[in-house]
């Protein structure tokens, strides 16, 4: 596997298939962990298309595997990241709590840009849809 970041708070590292891999480290490593798998599983159920999927999670080992969405997007305007956070919580009731542009990323598979790190969010009621 090769390293994607190497922080204070995570060890990120992708493997041969593009699955993400994160291990959560330091203050509240077990709350920030329980709390990414919580929200994908929520942003799974209510069929938010610009998020990872979580593929695998270990929550006595602060670990957790997604889908890969794409590259860092470090050239995005902050009014398209701030669009991408705020239709992720008006559409898909999560507030991401660190809504900046290092955590959005660009899918040139999908051809979108995807929101990342879900550790700090806070999972709000469903919107109701018209």
């Amino acid at each position: 596997m090769k390293n994607l970041k190497d922080g204070i708070r995570s060890l990120v590292k992708i493997d041969f298939y593009g699955h993400v891999h994160k291990y959560f480290r330091g203050t509240d490593a077990d709350k920030r962990c329980a709390t990414e798998v919580r929200i994908l599983k929520e942003l799974e159920q209510r069929k938010c298309p610009f998020v990872p999927v979580l593929i695998d999670y270990k929550l006595e080992e602060n670990y957790l595997c997604t889908t890969n969405c794409g590259s860092p997007a470090p050239n995005i305007s902050r009014n398209k990241s701030d669009s991408l956070f705020a239709k992720l919580e008006n559409e898909f009731g999560v507030r991401h709590d660190d809504p900046e542009p290092r955590n959005i990323t660009y899918d040139h598979k999908a051809g979108q840009f995807c929101v990342i790190d879900f550790e700090l969010a806070t999972l709000l009621p469903e919107p109701t849809r018209s």
